[in-house]
Formats: structure tokens, sequence, C-alpha cells
């Protein structure tokens, strides 16, 4: 029986990696833990920072990549490394990478037309759907519940009652109703809200959903909108789409929420929005420049929370992608058509 070599190239809980193996005998799951940088923390791809291997490891390391059929992981999470394991494993047919972002990495990683022609990319989209609709709702309800005053009633040891905001009938403009938008959309209709949505590919019903949009609409509702969630990747066709005429037609008192890409929205028009007190504030997991820089006004905004590009990230967030990956291995062998498998030409 022909066995096809899966190589791990990303940091993985050896409990997982033999859950791969369990899925196929025909699949050669090849780990060596070794090689791999130590992850910071669960789930984490990147690993420590400086790690380097010995010239006897990098030459292990590149001997078990040449090898690979199947690539689980892009080594280092790097464009460029992508770039090196596609041109250095000629039987390569298939990336499992664990980015839902991935599409940004091929596109940096300049493949060309026949690389991308023999090698499918897969990425983890819908896999941190969960932990970030939680923190899109998170960030509703700390502006509905005034956690800017809170904190300044708490520096200032200050005990007055006041009332707050509800989410229940409020209205919410989802902008990207993907697998995160869609989660997005089910968590806020449980707390009574009414949710509209915003998607390129318009689909006849989707659950939670009033009603769908296409993003040609999208300067024509956010002015119905008490509050906005993005959950956009970054493609040509999203980059400054939540531009600064779009911002100035928001609903005054309006909440919004990014945890899709920041260079999706014109960052010093929705700072001029926040510092005019338009917008009652921002929950943001990403910002145009990562990290942000330390003189973003951003940082000082009290109606801004700011997290650093890790919504995305949980304890169950390796569990996920091994069983994405694992029904991506079961397609592979099948020949069918892989989940989550990155568009060359849209980058996505």
């Amino acid at each position: 029986m022909s066995q096809v070599p899966v190589v791990i190239a990303s940091p993985l809980e050896v409990e997982l990696v033999e859950r791969l193996r369990a899925v196929d005998e025909r699949l050669d799951v090849r780990f060596e833990a070794e090689l791999l940088p130590q992850p910071r923390y669960p789930s984490d791809h990147h690993g420590q920072e400086g790690f380097e291997r010995t010239p006897e490891q990098e030459e292990r390391f590149a001997a078990l990549v040449a090898a690979a059929e199947v690539l689980f992981g892009i080594p280092a999470e790097s464009p460029e490394r992508l770039a090196w394991a596609v041109r250095t494993a000629p039987a390569l047919r298939f990336v499992q990478a664990t980015a839902a972002g991935a599409g940004q990495q091929v596109r940096r990683a300049e493949l060309t037309t026949e690389e991308l022609q023999r090698v499918a990319i897969s990425s983890a989209s819908g896999v941190h759907a969960v932990p970030l609709a939680e923190w899109s709702i998170f960030g509703l309800l700390a502006f509905a519940k005034g956690l800017p005053r809170l904190r300044r009633d708490a520096m200032r040891r200050s005990w007055e009652h006041y009332p707050t905001g509800e989410l229940r009938g409020q209205t919410l403009l989802v902008v990207g109703v993907g697998a995160i938008g869609a989660e997005v959309a089910r968590l806020a209709s449980a707390f009574g809200m009414r949710v509209i949505g915003v998607k390129r590919v318009l689909a006849e019903h989707v659950p939670h959903v009033e009603s769908m949009h296409p993003p040609e609409q999208l300067r024509e509702l956010v002015d119905a909108a008490d509050a906005i969630v993005v959950t956009l990747p970054l493609t040509d066709e999203t980059r400054g789409l939540i531009d600064r005429e779009t911002i100035e037609r928001m609903r005054n008192g309006a909440v919004f929420v990014n945890v899709g890409r920041g260079k999706v929205v014109d960052e010093e028009a929705l700072i001029d929005a926040l510092r005019s007190g338009k917008l009652a504030g921002a929950a943001l997991d990403v910002t145009a420049k990562e990290p942000l820089p330390l003189e973003s006004p951003l940082w000082e905004l009290e109606n801004v929370i700011i997290s650093p590009h890790t919504a995305a990230l949980s304890w169950h967030e390796n569990e996920r992608i091994v069983e994405l990956f694992a029904e991506n291995l079961r397609r592979y062998l099948r020949g069918d058509e892989l989940l989550s498998r990155v568009d060359t030409s849209a980058f996505y």
C-alpha cells in the first residue's frame, strides 16, 4: 500500500500528532519535536523567539520537508519559508496552514503559477469562529454596560447609581458573514439583537441574519446600525472598505468592533470619530500596523479596547485545527476538494 508522507512543520502536542496518525493507515505522519521551536503558549505556531537549529538539525529538517507530500503548518509562519518548503519538496501537493489569514502568507511567498497549481494550500478559516465571536460580543457588552465609566469610577472610588444600556433591541451590522460572522450573528441573536449582514457572495438564508446585502450597500446600512462588527479578511477588495465616508455615515453613539484585519478600516478616520464622541466606543483586536505603534492615540482613548491580535487564541485552537486537517487528509486521500482552500486569485 502506497504511503503518503505527512510532515508536521509546526509545534504540535504529541497526543494530537497521534490523532492524525489514526486517521488512515496510508498516512506516514513524521514528527520530530526537537527540530521545532518550543511553543510560548498553548496553540502557538511560531514558537520561541530566537529559535535556531544547529547545522545538523537544519539538515535533518530540510530532509524531512523535502520528502513531504503533505505539510502541516508553514515553517516559522513565514512566507519565505513557505516558498522554501514548496521548492525544497518536489512531491509536495498539500499544505495545511494554521492561520485563518494564510492567503496573505501565500501572496507574500510569491510562488509561481506552476507552484500554485502543484501545491494546494488550505487555511484554518472557520477554526477561530467561537473565540472571535465571543470576543466581539464582549466588545459590544463592554460599551452597552459602560466599561469606560466603570474604569473611571473605580479610579475615583466613586459609587453612584445610573442606568446602563442593553443589547436587546439593538441593530447589529455584521460586515463579513462567513464562519465568524455567522457565529457572531447567532450569539447576538441570543441577546435579542436584530442582525443584518454584508457578504460578497449572497446566500439565500443565513440563520439569525434578518437580511443580507452586498458590499456596495455598506454606506447605506451603517446609519441603521447601533453596532458594527467587522470580520473581513484583507484582500484587494476589502482594503480600506470601511473608509472615512462610511465612518462619517455611522449612527451617532454606535459601537465598532473589528476582529478581521486592521487595514480594512481607515484608522485615522476611526480615531477622529472616537475622539469626537461620534462613536461610543471601539473594540479592536486588529490594527493597521501591528504591533500597534507606541505613539498611536488608540492606546490612550478611554472608549477603546485594544487586544494584541490575540482574540482568536484559545486553549482549544490546536484541537480544532487538527480536526480540520484530519478531514482534509481524508478528502486528500479520496481526491475530493479540500476545505478552506486558499483562492490563489484573491488570496483568500
